[in-house]
């Protein structure tokens, strides 16, 4: 590699780190005040565990730290054990301790298997807690538990009503939200706004509770006391958390992935984040996952190694110990307005856009884990969602279960395709979608579709007439997506005008062209042919 390239490489590096650094230092600040643990451990518990994860992890540079559903399930922890930090901690080591355990297992793989609903049902109900919760120390109230306290406080207290607080929070909201896109790529409006209304706050000298006091001293070593008592009483909540913490890494994994177009390992991921997470417990700070938000921060602004990771925490580190006194005055209302604009930018907006037109059996899935999700629990809401969906799709198959007269397969088709992929070296390919086309599949026909190098024009057919739901709509656009950013033209061909209809309807047939999309198989490979002949023409003879 020559110096220019390294350059790059180290540029991006240095630009991405600084990019997440500056994404990170509100939510860390935010999550640890909201979370009760405080705003050093939220802190310092996102360089611990960014820097640990990071180094031991995959080579795609991955940006850890506490995110919302993670803050949401320590702050229900902290709630039912009234704030007992020391039996916290040791249920954050136990947490880690099981996402090593998981990551020896193939369990990793099961995160592909959940169906879209459920974590969109999930993600929307983290959205909305997040939401709620953060209403009562915007209007200068104290953080409540949970939403249904939340909602009762906010109620009861309605004459207590903080004006300051309300006023700053309001800037703040206003600020985050309205923030011009093109100048958020350069300067986030997070830490734009924590600045800006930390200042107004303390110019004016407003009457808010505020952070008040953050550490700069590296956080001691903690010996988490244990004992088989305290493990078989806190277990379940270790294994509730584990689950968290793992679910959102591989998520984000999965972005990774989308993004880099490089597989990453699963195992790989877990493992690190759980050693990652016991050195928090180790440390008495926040423990957390990979963050997607900030990951993709980073991976856009050109991070490209794990280097990237260190300058982060390093960034984090120096904020922190050189804006100490800043940070103190930071008030409790700015954050809670960031926590808010975190909480809507969770809610799965795509989704949401289609609820007229998606599936009834995925909008009960979605309805059921989004009511447990706020109002009861997210590991239940999560089971529930999947055996849910699970059930659903039995009977979806059952219903359809009839004996049928059918053909065998066209064999002059079959001999069509191998004289077309002969003649046109793989040109032009025929590809069959065939079987259960749903969520958990989608990986592997994008797999597959990874290794068509050299491809121009591939024939996508979709061999069955049933309706797609909404899990594999999305994979198909995903894989459309992927072929065009490997600029392969795309024939689809479908036997089913309902079907037709539907893909229209979701503006699946509008990323492809109606023209591309054919009835016969036949029909689709005699305008693969043509069309390449015409590009092989306009290449050769027409310079």
């Amino acid at each position: 590699m020559d110096l220019k390239n390294k350059l790059k490489i180290l540029t991006g590096d240095i630009l991405g780190g600084l990019n997440a650094a500056i994404i990170t230092l509100p939510q860390a600040l935010a999550f640890g005040v909201a979370t009760g643990f405080g705003a050093s451990a939220g802190l310092w518990g996102a360089v611990i565990l960014s820097f640990v994860a990071g180094i031991l992890g995959t080579k795609v540079p991955m940006i850890s730290g506490v995110t919302g559903p993670v803050a949401i399930v320590i702050a229900s922890i902290m709630h039912a054990l009234n704030k007992d930090l020391s039996s916290v901690i040791f249920i954050i080591l136990i947490a880690g301790i099981f996402q090593i355990l998981l990551s020896l297992t193939k369990l990793t793989e099961i995160v592909k298997y959940v169906p879209y609903p459920v974590i969109s049902g999930f993600m929307n109900g983290v959205g909305i807690i997040i939401i709620i919760m953060q209403i009562n120390p915007l209007v200068g109230l104290p953080v409540s538990a949970n939403t249904i306290s939340s909602i009762e406080n906010l109620i009861k207290s309605a004459g207590a009503f903080n004006i300051d607080s309300i006023i700053i929070g309001l800037l703040t909201l206003l600020i985050v939200f309205f923030f011009p896109k093109r100048f958020n790529k350069y300067f986030p409006a997070q830490i734009f706004a924590l600045i800006i209304c930390t200042i107004i706050s303390v110019k004016f000298g407003l009457n808010v509770s505020r952070i008040s006091e953050i550490s700069v001293n590296l956080p001691k070593f903690i010996c988490p006391r244990t004992n088989l008592h305290d493990l078989i009483t806190y277990l379940h909540y270790g294994v509730t958390l584990a689950i968290i913490l793992s679910s959102e890494s591989l998520l984000t994994g999965l972005v990774c992935t989308s993004i880099t177009k490089k597989q990453l390992s699963a195992k790989r991921i877990l493992a690190s984040q759980g050693i990652g997470n016991i050195f928090c417990a180790l440390t008495g700070t926040m423990p957390g996952s990979a963050a997607t938000m900030r990951t993709v921060a980073a991976l856009k602004t050109g991070a490209s190694t794990k280097f990237a990771v260190l300058v982060s925490a390093v960034i984090l580190v120096l904020l922190v110990s050189q804006f100490a006194d800043f940070v103190a005055e930071i008030p409790l209302a700015v954050l809670a307005a960031i926590l808010i604009k975190i909480g809507y930018d969770i809610l799965d907006t795509k989704f949401i856009k289609v609820l007229k037109i998606a599936p009834k059996d995925d909008l009960y899935v979605l309805i059921l884990v989004f009511i447990l999700t706020v109002f009861y629990n997210l590991i239940v809401a999560v089971g529930a969602g999947i055996v849910l969906a699970a059930l659903l799709y039995a009977k979806r198959v059952a219903d359809k279960a009839k004996i049928i007269d059918k053909p065998v397969y066209d064999a002059d088709i079959m001999k069509l395709e191998i004289a077309v992929e002969k003649d046109y070296k793989h040109k032009i390919r025929v590809v069959h979608i065939d079987g259960a086309f749903f969520f958990g599949s989608a990986t592997q026909l994008i797999s597959h579709f990874d290794e068509l190098l050299g491809t121009r024009y591939l024939i996508l057919v979709y061999d069955s007439s049933d309706m797609l739901d909404i899990s594999a709509i999305f994979a198909l656009e995903d894989i459309i997506l992927r072929l065009k950013s490997q600029h392969i033209k795309i024939l689809l061909v479908l036997n089913s005008e309902k079907l037709l209809q539907q893909l229209r309807d979701y503006k699946v047939v509008a990323q492809i062209g109606e023209k591309h999309v054919f009835s016969s198989e036949i029909s689709a490979i005699e305008f693969a042919k043509a069309s390449f002949k015409k590009r092989v023409k306009k290449k050769y003879f027409n310079k």
